[in-house]
């Protein structure tokens, strides 16, 4: 799986199957193979996580689908599209592809779960045998590979709000994330926020998580351009446990 970082939340992850874009607002985009599947996630509609200029797309790629958080209204989307569009709830599921066939090589799973701000975060299980090595285990020749993107989930507690407010939020990002684990998810794969504007609470999402649901990758987002929170998570004693998991970019 080939991973890129293009700015902000924006990630792009390649398969040898199929491409994965996630939350694309600004930056630039690596070169697309017009013969993979394109699939495009936006997990809800704030500027930092949306643009229309995602529906240019197709233009250039047919092979798109765009997977869109119900929270983003039916009339942003260009009527030259909408066929190709797919609004995702809180806790729901979607397959591709969505006709089954005993020679189908690759499959995706989408599952949701509900922010803590805006729309969804998402969990992908890909079905990509050319991602694995011969399976030890032949009860699964094409195990999934988990791919988690945040979105805007977060424990986005703040100095500035009164105590409850903060602990209602805390409340509700676990409750999540104990969703995410009983769910039966440890993805291998996490991009999820870590945000210097919380201060010295900007280290809380990322290690709730770890602690709840687990990751064998950490990909920070959601910093605002200040990659310097990287090395400051990694230099917490909290982090002790994960540290050599997490991903340290230094530029988009």
């Amino acid at each position: 799986m080939e991973i890129t970082y293009i700015h902000h939340s924006g990630y792009l992850l390649e398969s040898p199957h199929a491409l994965f874009l996630f939350d694309f607002v600004d930056g630039t985009l690596p070169p697309l193979d017009p013969a993979k599947e394109l699939f495009v996630f936006v997990s809800h509609r704030h500027a930092d996580h949306f643009s229309p200029k995602i529906f240019d797309l197709p233009a250039s790629h047919a092979k798109t689908h765009f997977i869109l958080s119900s929270d983003i209204r039916p009339n942003k989307v260009p009527e030259s599209v909408k066929d190709l569009v797919s609004f995702m709830k809180p806790h729901q599921v979607l397959e591709f592809p969505k006709s089954s066939s005993e020679e189908q090589t690759f499959s995706l799973c989408i599952t949701t779960f509900k922010s803590t701000d805006e729309g969804v975060a998402f969990i992908l299980e890909v079905r990509d045998p050319l991602l694995h090595e011969p399976p030890a285990n032949i009860a699964d020749s094409n195990p999934p590979t988990v791919i988690y993107h945040a979105g805007d989930l977060n424990d986005w507690r703040w100095r500035e709000e009164p105590l409850a407010w903060n602990n209602n939020m805390s409340t509700n990002y676990k409750r999540e994330l104990q969703k995410i684990r009983d769910a039966g998810f440890h993805p291998d794969i996490a991009m999820i926020p870590l945000d210097g504007r919380q201060e010295d609470l900007f280290y809380l999402g990322v290690d709730e998580f770890m602690q709840i649901v687990g990751a064998d990758q950490i990909f920070p987002m959601h910093f605002w351009e200040d990659f310097s929170v990287i090395p400051r998570l990694k230099a917490l004693p909290c982090s002790v446990p994960y540290r050599a998991r997490i991903m340290e970019l230094k530029k988009d």
